[in-house]
């Protein structure tokens, strides 16, 4: 069985940093492009980085030059490094992961429960 173990979350202020980790257990074949989601009270879940099995990442315009997304293939383990952070950050963080638990199956994509991510103060 597929789970994803988030954690990294907290309450910080304005201008600080987090680095939320989300590790992947169970049976894989191979894990392909893995990354992170938000979603604000009231909001649309939406995307805020993916990053490929080859290193290349993408970014939310909103996050652009503040976060970085890397991955550890070997840990099974994406990272998201959240520097100078804003109220408008404030929201729970999903990680992502598309992978195949064989060979002769198609692509699934899984989703971890969530971490909370407040930029108060």
């Amino acid at each position: 069985q597929v789970q994803l173990a988030e954690s990294g979350g907290g309450l910080v202020q304005p201008g600080g940093s987090l680095r939320l980790s989300c590790v992947a257990s169970g049976s894989f074949f191979r894990i392909n492009a893995m990354g992170w989601y938000r979603q604000a009270p009231g909001a649309e879940r939406e995307l805020v980085a993916t990053i490929t099995r080859d290193g290349n990442a993408d970014y939310a315009d909103s996050v652009k030059g503040r976060f970085t997304i890397s991955r550890d293939n070997a840990k099974r383990t994406v990272f998201l490094q959240m520097n100078s952070l804003k109220p408008e950050d404030t929201a729970v963080y999903y990680c992502n992961i598309r992978a195949k638990i064989a060979p002769w199956r198609d692509e699934s994509e899984y989703w971890g429960q969530g971490t909370q991510v407040t930029v108060s103060s």
